[in-house]
């Protein structure tokens, strides 16, 4: 006779297998597929290949301008990350230090943007930064910084928080500055939280199409705007574009497999502390 607790740990796997399936599920169609041929993925997409074509990636690699694309998507994700955690932590260590009315009310500024969604201000944006002739890779690392400072601000915040104030005041009897307060001390104590804010701010950035579609030429092209070079008005190259999707989210996938124990952990310090 089995036991109750041990009933619902076969139906909590059980229930967690299927669950998984269904998420993993698009990886498989993703994968699988790339390896075939255009005629058969339209004979049967959920089947093994017939014959594993690796040619779909090199010829995707070559129409993408594969090495081009990603350095631009590099370039744009490292630099509008790094951004964003420096700003955002600093903001974050003032307002959780300073105890002020004013504080409160900037934190709260901060916490609604995220809110706002981007359609909504996405015409205004584009024709003051076109003004401005920063339709540009500075100008999306600039408007990355401003929709991307919210949540991790929401994140440092909580993290700072429980961070003892006793250590700020124990550094500035040492003659610390605030500056070095944070630089030495608060900052590195905040790694599992920047580690989140890292790899969410990074797959966000890595896989968005809009915002550079608005902002970037063809030179200066990231992985997801040229993705759509496989899908023309009148045919669409499935077979290259799941074998280019496939390289595009190799990079995103190593970093998430070598930061995820931080993850968990840094969202429950950030959003309970």
């Amino acid at each position: 006779m089995i036991s109750k607790k041990r009933q619902s740990k076969i139906i909590l796997t059980i229930a967690s297998t299927i669950i998984a399936l269904i998420w993993l599920s698009p990886f498989y169609l993703m994968i699988v597929n790339a390896f075939k041929s255009k005629f058969e993925i339209f004979s049967n997409v959920l089947s093994l290949p017939s014959e594993w074509k690796f040619d779909n990636f090199v010829q995707a690699f070559i129409d993408l301008d594969f090495l081009n694309a990603l350095t631009n998507s590099f370039i744009v994700t490292f630099l509008s990350v790094l951004i964003i955690i420096v700003f955002s932590s600093m903001a974050a260590y003032a307002l959780a230090r300073n105890k002020s009315r004013l504080s409160g009310v900037f934190f709260l500024v901060f916490v609604s943007a995220m809110l706002i969604p981007f359609q909504s201000v996405m015409i205004p944006l584009i024709s003051i930064f076109g003004r401005m002739e920063l339709l540009n890779t500075s100008g999306l690392i600039f408007m990355y910084l401003g929709f991307g400072s919210s949540l991790s601000i929401f994140l440092y915040h909580g993290a700072v928080k429980g961070i003892p104030v006793s250590l700020d005041e124990a550094a500035m009897i040492d003659g610390a500055s605030r500056w070095r307060i944070f630089w030495t001390i608060i900052f590195p104590m905040l790694k599992p939280i920047t580690v989140t804010v890292m790899i969410l701010n990074v797959i966000w950035i890595w896989n968005d199409y809009l915002l550079p579609s608005l902002v970037l030429s063809q030179k200066n092209a990231t992985i997801p705007l040229r993705m759509f070079f496989f899908f023309g008005q009148y045919t669409k190259q499935w077979h290259l574009a799941l074998a280019g999707l496939t390289l595009a989210i190799i990079p995103v996938i190593v970093l998430y497999f070598f930061a995820q124990k931080h993850i968990i952990e840094g969202v429950a310090e950030g959003a309970i502390k």
